[in-house]
């Protein structure tokens, strides 16, 4: 009896560990096949059809557009109380110049008047001559005066904002208006150190927050610098609806050199991280390379024109958030 009562005992301890291991086991997180690997410095997320199916994953050849590279500037938000000042004092001068235009025209036609009737017979005394003469010259002098001040104010305006502004100022031009009413804010592009451009583009981008963009047309050269960067600057507007207020600072992109064929990359095929845009190739039947691609050409519709691809292959075009997402479910893996 003691015999089978140690044996029973022993028994019942195997069994335990037995049972225990196997529901430990059984608990224990199970490990999905890790399916990341690197090629010559790529990330590559492998798939078997099965899954690829599952999470109907689609990829598309790409598409040929023109392409033109893009010059990378420094922007900022004009402060434009002066040209406002500017434009509000050319106006004063220019109702008054009016005025005595005015002026001078009814003393004109008055000392007329009173020159005939004093040689007929001195039919005026020679004293309301004289009167009618002193306020006729006196409206001269004022009408030259206020001439006098239009010409110093645009010749200011020309000196601080250029021809182009200058002009629109005397004018009373829609540009003025927009600028003054905030409907648009004038930018001042300054290209890097050393860069040029023969011509300056019409329009350009101007990159914001988020990867929101702004269009920017073209003013005219600029008339001084940015101290910051001392480069060829020019002026532009942007539409005062983007956000960009007074002083800001921003990254423009201006078109330059010849427009050659690229390849459109769909808003659906590109994934952002770490504040850059990515896309998957299919470089190999189930295997998909993570490049990274530029953004300095926006795509009608959305996503972005770019110059080439390191291989021509077809992109994924629906699921690159999720083999983005594979790619962080292997990286947690192996840190596991």
């Amino acid at each position: 009896m003691a015999i089978a009562l140690v044996a029973l005992v022993i028994w019942g301890f195997i069994a335990g560990r037995h049972e225990a291991a196997t529901e430990a086991q059984r608990e224990s997180p199970v490990k999905a096949p890790l399916r990341v690997s690197t090629q010559n410095g790529a990330s590559v997320v492998t798939l078997d059809a099965q899954t690829e199916q599952r999470n109907a994953i689609t990829t598309a050849a790409l598409t040929a557009a023109p392409y033109q590279a893009q010059l990378h500037a420094y922007a900022t938000v004009l402060d434009l109380a002066r040209l406002t000042d500017l434009t509000n004092s050319y106006l004063g001068a220019k109702a008054q110049r009016d005025t005595a235009q005015a002026k001078l025209a009814a003393s004109k036609m008055a000392y007329a008047r009173a020159q005939g009737l004093y040689k007929d017979e001195q039919n005026v005394s020679l004293a309301q001559l004289q009167l009618t003469e002193a306020t006729f010259r006196t409206d001269q002098a004022t009408l030259a005066a206020a001439q006098s001040q239009l010409r110093t104010l645009s010749d200011t305006a020309q000196q601080e904002w250029g021809s182009v502004l200058a002009q629109a100022i005397v004018d009373g031009s829609p540009l003025i208006r927009h600028l003054i009413d905030r409907t648009q804010v004038l930018v001042q592009v300054t290209l890097p150190p050393g860069k040029t451009l023969p011509t300056p583009p019409v329009t350009g981008s101007l990159q914001l927050d988020g990867n929101a963009r702004s269009t920017i047309t073209f003013v005219s050269a600029a008339t001084r610098t940015d101290p910051k960067v001392q480069g060829v600057s020019f002026f532009y507007v942007a539409p005062a609806s983007s956000g960009l207020l007074t002083g800001m600072s921003a990254q423009a992109l201006l078109p330059s050199g010849p427009t050659t064929e690229g390849v459109t990359i769909p808003g659906s095929a590109v994934v952002w991280w770490q504040d850059r845009a990515w896309v998957y190739l299919n470089a190999t039947p189930h295997a998909f390379v993570r490049t990274e691609i530029p953004t300095d050409q926006p795509a009608t519709g959305g996503g972005f024109v770019v110059k080439s691809l390191p291989t021509p292959s077809p992109i994924v075009i629906r699921g690159a958030q999720l083999l983005l997402s594979e790619e962080f479910r292997a990286q947690i893996q192996v840190g596991d």
